[in-house]
């Protein structure tokens, strides 16, 4: 069997949004401290051993992630059209991260969205 390394790293930011169409409180503006974790699957190691160096998953996170930080999500592409659930900002992370880390031999395998210490949302593309 092969051998599969996931690497995870966290990150956080702030924000605020309001569910179109919601209904209950959640309609309202209001905000999260929402915390990221993000894992990248690799098959192989390169000559020092390393999957991915976690500085590079880490910056890529944070870059994103700050394109969202303190920030009215609702008027922000895509989130000004895409309802702002944490359903949608976890595949939304997870394209955008990807974007920054995937390489023939490393892929953003989950991004797993904290809105809560309580409720999370775990997001995936399996085949």
């Amino acid at each position: 069997m092969a051998a599969v390394y996931t690497l995870k790293v966290l990150t956080d930011f702030g924000s605020a949004h309001s569910l179109r169409h919601y209904p209950g409180d959640c309609a309202r503006l209001h905000g999260h401290n929402w915390k990221v974790e993000v894992e990248v699957v690799s098959r192989m190691l390169n000559e020092l051993g390393i999957a991915i160096d976690f500085k590079a998953v880490k910056q890529a996170a944070r870059d994103v992630c700050g394109e969202l930080d303190h920030r009215y999500l609702n008027e922000i592409p895509p989130f000004d059209t895409l309802n702002p659930t944490a359903e949608n900002i976890a595949g939304y992370l997870y394209q955008r991260i990807g974007e920054k880390v995937n390489s023939e031999h490393v892929q953003v395998h989950a991004i797993t969205l904290w809105e809560t210490d309580n409720a999370c949302v775990r997001y995936t593309e399996e085949d």
